[in-house]
């Protein structure tokens, strides 16, 4: 008996979160279709002009907004931010520094001084752990 090795597939949208696009920006073809493991490690190492285009100008999916601005998801809808933002949007947002901008950045340096803290805890902890083992 032989085994029939079929192609992993996903959805358009996941290979657009993958990809870290907006699925509506990209090309029809892409949405319209299914994307094989193999198509999307060839838009990985290989991304076609429109593909490059996306990543450079967007729009941008909230999560790589959320990144560009130093800020969680929340913070961004919090903000008010709730649609894709090209590059240009994030920057004249850099720029004119609304104050909702400042304190989520501002938080969001605090959670990540945290989760440092607490890293370092568990490893004392652990390094403390084995010696007294």
């Amino acid at each position: 008996m032989k085994s029939h090795q079929t192609a992993q597939t996903m959805k358009p949208a996941t290979a657009a979160k993958k990809l870290g696009v907006y699925l509506e920006a990209t090309p029809a073809e892409f949405r319209e279709g299914v994307v094989s493991r193999a198509e999307l490690n060839a838009l990985q190492t290989d991304p076609p002009e429109w593909l490059r285009e996306l990543r450079r100008n967007g729009p941008h999916p909230r999560p790589v907004v959320a990144a560009k601005l130093g800020v969680s998801i929340s913070g961004l809808a919090r903000g008010g931010i709730t649609e894709a933002l090209t590059t240009e949007q994030i920057e004249a947002l850099k720029a004119e520094s609304p104050e909702w901008l400042r304190k989520e950045r501002a938080t969001q340096a605090e959670v990540r001084k945290e989760a440092v803290r607490i890293k370092e805890k568990q490893e004392k902890q652990e390094k403390d752990a084995q010696r007294d083992a």
